[in-house]
């Protein structure tokens, strides 16, 4: 067991290190897409232009065509896109880019979705301020659905845990990799059960995390 717990610092570092960059790359990306999703579905931003409800029915086509690959033919499709941005279709650098890749659209959906909770009386109220549309965005709009977008996003997290699991049929490292490489190939049941339970926990500790933010958030209103 000790010798199970020694293989498993690397592993661990690895894996934090594929939530880490790829939830702060579909943060970003994910979340401007969102926020265009919304925009472009809302009439009091886009209007009623026939340029942009279509320009809304080709995002959402194309949103929902990546949303439907399984993330291990996903894996598969973006390693050259892998090996173009960081030199390699193998590793921890290169599984950040198909993690990513299938997150932007997962958290695109929530932001979208968590946007269009929000009263529409709220964005009544602040036309009728002249707030400029950018300013209901990133101002009003974005802090008032701010608890929604922190379990969207805890919900992103936990599911990237499970695809960097899944990185490692491809050598992407990580957790998954110990347990496949070293627990499944080498029938070290130790090994097996260290990693999955590591996941375990880290699955718990973000789903606490994300759900204590989103609680301290809705109590200081």
């Amino acid at each position: 067991m000790n010798e199970a717990l020694s293989l498993l610092v690397k592993p661990l570092g690895e894996t934090l290190l594929m939530i880490a960059a790829s939830t702060l790359i579909a943060g970003i990306l994910g979340g401007l897409v969102g926020i265009l999703l919304f925009a472009l579905s809302n009439d009091r931003f886009a209007g009623k232009h026939r340029g942009a409800r279509f320009a809304k029915r080709l995002a959402d086509r194309a949103i929902n065509m990546l949303r439907s690959f399984p993330y291990i033919i996903l894996m598969v499709l973006v390693l050259p896109l892998s090996r173009l941005i960081v030199g390699t279709s193998l590793g921890t650098l290169a599984a950040i880019v198909p993690l990513s890749v299938a997150a932007i659209p997962f958290l695109a959906r929530i932001v979208e979705s968590a946007l269009s909770e929000v009263d529409s009386g709220v964005i009544d109220a602040a036309i009728s301020c002249a707030a400029s549309k950018t300013r209901i965005l990133f101002a009003i709009l974005i802090p008032e659905a701010l608890p929604s977008l922190v379990s969207g996003l805890t919900l992103t997290m936990i599911s990237l845990l499970g695809y960097s699991a899944m990185a490692g049929v491809i050598g992407g490292g990580g957790l998954g990799d110990l347990a496949i490489r070293y627990g499944y190939q080498r029938f070290r049941g130790d090994v097996m059960a260290v990693a999955v339970v590591t996941i375990i926990i880290l699955v718990e500790l973000i789903q606490f995390s994300g759900t204590a933010i989103a609680r301290s958030i809705r109590a200081k209103r």
